[in-house]
């Protein structure tokens, strides 16, 4: 109810009052009220002593303001998957700090064009945020795991230790999580068993993955809804570090045994150093 002129107002009264106005000044038109089926409907909201008339509700995206659950470091990829995560992780109001591995010369501009591309596009859903993205020096490293480790841990050992060079760049930032785009069964790396392994590669921050139960097609249509599909889906080159029989079901002893012939410290540190953040308002598409 609501009080106006020492008289309280109900919403039915309201929809008599501007139902009778509207029948009154449409008369000789043969207009009737049709509360079951109508042909056009009119909404009138009142707040306070302001009444706000429309005909259109848009739907939104829903979710919490962006920042109130405090900041996330995304790991961006430039693909769909790790787009749609850091949206999803915007809209329960998580404010992104978006981290891309440069894989050079496993890969080339073209993958990391595309992932600026991608981070442009997810930066329209937040314009008053600085439009940085942090990009690591990942190649060098990677090369060292392909040199010392065996070949079917690659994906494997280059994704822990990305997790472990997020965890620096979340204490850089205050950030509270770290946040991915892994999809349960989606790649040889995202087996159950292997992102056991990989989540264990994480001690001061919990790894989170929106996208986890998604399929490509639930991934895809929320991409072209929220605007990055186009970004992500450009040709890119893959990466040229993938082994050809990549371990499904890993075993964490022997993982980490493996991980014994790296000098996982000074590989962190190295990433650290060479970080860049680059500001998207000198990145042309």
């Amino acid at each position: 109810c609501r009080r106006a002129g020492g008289h309280e107002y109900t919403s039915m009264d309201v929809c008599r009052v501007v139902g009778a106005e509207i029948l009154s000044r449409l008369a000789g038109r043969g207009l009737k009220v049709n509360l079951e089926n109508p042909d056009f409907t009119v909404n009138v909201e009142v707040r306070g002593e302001n009444a706000y008339v429309y005909v259109e509700t848009l739907e939104g995206p829903g979710g919490f303001p962006l920042g109130v659950q405090g900041k996330v470091v995304c790991l961006l990829s430039g693909g769909l998957d790790s787009s749609v995560a850091a949206w999803l992780a915007m809209k329960r109001g998580c404010e992104p700090i978006f981290l891309y591995f440069d894989n050079t010369p496993f890969t080339d501009e073209t993958t990391t064009r595309r992932a600026l591309e991608v981070a442009k596009a997810l930066f329209k859903w937040a314009p008053w945020l600085p439009r940085k993205v942090y990009i690591a020096p990942h190649g060098e490293n990677l090369g060292a795991i392909i040199d010392k480790c065996p070949r079917r841990y690659t994906c494997l050992l280059c994704k822990r230790l990305m997790y472990r060079v997020a965890e620096k760049v979340a204490k850089l930032t205050g950030a509270e999580a770290i946040v991915t785009g892994e999809a349960l069964g989606e790649q040889a790396s995202q087996t159950l068993r292997n992102l056991r392994v990989l989540s264990q590669a994480l001690t001061r921050y919990p790894v989170l993955r929106p996208v986890l139960g998604f399929d490509k097609v639930e991934t895809e249509r929320l991409a072209r809804r929220i605007g990055t599909y186009e970004s992500a889906s450009k040709p890119a080159k893959g990466c040229e570090a993938a082994p050809k029989k990549p371990a499904t079901h890993a075993n964490l002893e022997r993982v980490l045994e493996v991980e014994g012939l790296l000098n996982l410290e000074e590989m962190v540190e190295r990433e650290v150093k060479g970080l860049r953040l680059v500001s998207l308002e000198d990145f042309a598409t």
